[in-house]
Order: structure tokens, then C-alpha cells, then sequence
């Protein structure tokens, strides 16, 4: 099966860069084909990925969304009968409509026998620094490309104040609320990590449910991770490496458990907060002290799990479970992100929390 990513995004947003970086760090020992479309007549990125050894395949006069959609259908079913790629990247043109783009792609796909191609990604790159103005004044091509991205790649942040990062991340969130959005400079990132957000495999929640085990009568995170004794929940009932119980399917409490255990997901909220802002380690620890405070009227928080920024150029992990808290050094991410999950959340006091909304 073929993997299709589009990669859209403004005129001049780097599109063509990102692409570079991917190919350099993230797609190696695939056989790629990119599919390029300039809006005009002479493709000049062409030779600059050419150099990277991947086949080309350039439309020009037009654009994918308009008055090429016939060639390029025929150009992908041309790209996949002769080189058989692992992945094709699609990069329209700049004032291309993703939407349109997403439809030209279905419109071959449905031709094909099933399970030939998956449609991958939706990738958008954006220039933070230039945001407002794109939308206000080429609100029709520029949201579009913003509404339909299943990813966001933001360009240019590295020298922007973190005051002018939010007013682009509240633009952007209110054209497209679930995105996932690439804040980090593209230096600090590996294309690993990008992809990896791209094709999201990066799921804090997902990693954190995998980890959290909970007793659904008393509440407790009973893993065995951060109590004093391995699969021992802080209630006092024996959970096994967290999983069974003395008796199949009956805790030790008398609480009827089905299979003998549950996962968080089977019976908690959970919230995800992705965020732009540099902590200093103080302000964190101040976070953490209020959420694993058990009196805080923030809901029952069971465990939360994050990776943020330093205004310091590091990166903190931290790890929360009621009443303890552990923060750490380590290695950067795309951007900010947060997970918490228990029960009765007050989930706008949690971001506010941590994102600072009267900042």
C-alpha cells in the first residue's frame, strides 16, 4: 500500500523546506516519489529536490485544484503503475485550495482497487509571523488550507514573542479546534519527531492510558509505578502488577471488576492541552503543587503527564500522581503538551492553569 501526504500551505510558508527536512531525516529507506505543482510556468523547486534522488513529477500552468485535476489524476496513476513508491508527497500550489487538493486525491483512490493507496496526512505549513494578515486578506485560500489540515506546521517561530505565538495559535484554533499544531522551531526538532505528529503516533493520552491503571471504586492509580509497593494500590487492595486480583474478576474490596481490571479510558475523562508557552521551573512546580493538591477544587486528578518548554531553552517532563510530582530534563517535542486524567474535571480552571489565559 502507498501512503499520500499533502503538504499545502501559503505562498512562501516553507513548504519546500519542510519537505527537504523530512526526506533527510524521517523518510529514509522509503522509496518516495514527490508530486509537485507550481501555480505557473516554470516548476524552480524541481532541481533542488532532485538533488535528494526522488522522482518528480511537475505540473505547471495551473494548479491541482483547478485546471489540472484531469492531468493529475492521470500523473498519480502514471506515479504508482511505474514506480510502485512506498509514499508519494503531494505539494500543491501555494494559492491551491487543500480541500479541492483532498478531493482530487479521493477522486483517483476510489478508481483504484481497494487497498492500493491510504490517504495519510493533511499537512499545513503556515508563517506564524504572518498569520493575521494572510487570513484577513486571503481568507478564502488561507483558511481553507487551515480548516482541512489534519497537521499544522508553523514556520518562523524561533525569534517571535510568545504574546504574538498566541494571537496566531487562537487564529488558527478558530478555524481548525483538533488539529495538531508544530510550534518548535524546526531546528530543535528531529523530522522523526515531525512525522510522528503528523501521522499521530506521538499521543500523549494514548501513552499515559497505556501506563494508568485505576481502581474504579476507590479511585487510586494502583500501576505500581509510583507507590511504595510494586502493583499495591495506596488504597490498601492488592492489585497484581495491576492487573488481577485474588479472586478472577472480584477485588479483594468486595468490588466486582470484569476481567479483573479496568483502564482509565474504560472509565475517566481525560483532556489534552497543547501550549506555546516557556515556563520557568518555578512557575511548573507552582502548577503541579495546585493539581496534586487533593483539596483544590480542580476535580480528581488521578494522573497528568507533560512535556513543555523553559524559558531557558530546555524542555521539562514532568509526571503527577495525587499528591507527588516529578519534573525532569529532557528532550524537546513539537510542542507544549499536556495530559491529565480523572474524574470531575474542571477542565477550563486546567487550562487556564496551564496556559495562563489572563497572560
Amino acid at each position: 500500500m502507498t501512503k499520500i501526504d499533502i503538504v499545502s500551505g501559503f505562498l512562501g510558508a516553507g513548504k519546500t523546506t519542510l519537505i527537504k527536512k523530512l526526506i533527510e531525516e524521517a523518510f529514509q529507506g522509503e522509496k518516495l516519489v514527490l508530486i509537485e505543482n507550481e501555480f505557473g510556468e516554470i516548476g524552480i523547486d524541481g532541481g533542488f529536490l532532485k538533488d535528494s534522488g526522488i522522482n518528480i513529477t511537475e505540473m505547471n500552468s495551473g494548479c491541482i485544484c483547478c485546471s489540472l485535476v484531469g492531468d493529475f489524476g492521470t500523473a498519480l496513476g502514471e506515479v504508482l503503475e511505474k514506480y510502485s513508491p512506498d509514499r508519494i508527497i503531494i505539494e500543491p500550489s501555494g494559492v491551491g485550495k487543500l480541500s479541492d487538493v483532498i478531493k482530487a486525491v479521493i477522486g483517483v483512490r476510489d478508481g483504484l482497487s481497494e487497498g492500493t493507496v491510504k490517504l495519510n496526512s493533511f499537512v499545513t505549513v503556515a508563517d506564524a509571523t504572518k498569520c493575521k494578515m494572510y487570513m484577513k486578506n486571503f481568507g478564502e485560500f488561507y483558511n481553507n488550507q487551515i480548516e482541512h489540515a489534519g497537521t499544522i506546521v508553523l514556520s518562523r517561530t524561533g525569534k517571535m514573542k510568545e504574546d504574538k505565538l498566541q494571537v496566531c495559535l487562537d487564529l488558527i484554533r478558530g478555524q481548525n479546534a483538533d488539529a495538531a499544531i508544530i510550534t518548535t522551531p524546526w531546528e530543535e526538532i528531529d523530522g522523526k519527531q515531525i512525522l510522528s505528529a503528523i501521522e499521530k503516533e506521538n499521543d500523549l493520552e494514548k501513552e499515559l492510558l497505556k501506563e494508568t491503571e485505576v481502581c474504579p471504586e476507590c479511585g487510586h492509580v494502583y500501576h505500581g509505578h509510583h507507590h511504595e509497593h510494586e502493583g499495591e494500590c495506596s488504597c490498601g487492595h492488592d492489585h497484581e502488577h495491576g492487573h488481577h486480583h485474588e479472586h478472577e474478576g472480584e477485588c479483594s474490596c468486595g468490588h466486582d471488576h470484569e476481567h479483573g481490571h479496568h483502564h482509565a479510558d474504560d472509565i475517566f475523562a481525560s483532556i489534552g492541552i497543547e501550549t506555546a508557552h516557556k515556563y520557568t521551573e518555578a512557575e511548573l512546580s507552582g502548577i503541579l503543587e495546585k493539581i496534586a493538591d487533593e483539596e483544590m477544587s480542580l476535580g480528581t486528578v488521578l494522573r497528568s503527564k507533560g512535556i513543555v518548554a523553559s524559558d531557558g531553552g530546555e524542555w521539562f517532563h514532568f509526571d503527577l500522581v495525587p499528591g507527588e510530582y516529578e519534573i525532569r530534563r529532557g528532550s524537546a517535542d513539537y510542542t507544549g503538551r499536556i495530559c491529565v486524567i480523572g474524574a470531575g474535571l474542571d477542565e477550563a480552571g486546567l487550562k487556564q492553569l496551564f496556559t495562563g489565559a489572563s497572560r
